[in-house]
This record gives structure tokens, sequence and C-alpha cells, in this order.
């Protein structure tokens, strides 16, 4: 026989788990400094040139 879980601390141990994990995206996605955030900005209009540069006219 298994041992009885409480539901409410089971359910808020969950709630916390996925705030936990949001906050982990939202530290990746915004907790970048400002020459990160325009080494990125410069590298995907690198990007997005080269391939506009290779599209083939129709």
């Amino acid at each position: 026989m298994t041992t009885p879980i409480n539901l409410n601390k089971a359910r808020k141990q969950k709630k916390r788990a996925e705030t936990e994990k949001k906050a982990a995206e939202n530290r990746g996605k915004f907790g970048r400094t400002k020459a990160e955030k325009t080494a990125q900005k410069s590298e995907t209009a690198r990007a997005s040139k080269g391939l506009d540069g290779a599209k083939r006219e129709q």
C-alpha cells in the first residue's frame, strides 16, 4: 500500500516547479547584457542580408 499524499502540497509543489521553469526561460530571454543583445541583432541582420542576397529572381 502506498502512503497517502497531501494533494494541496502536491499542487503547490507543481506550481512552484512550473514557475521556476518559466523564470529560467525568462532569465535566458531577458537577462542579457546590451553587448550580447547588439551582437545577436547584428548577427541576425547579417544572416538575413545573406539570405536575401542569395535569392534568385523568378
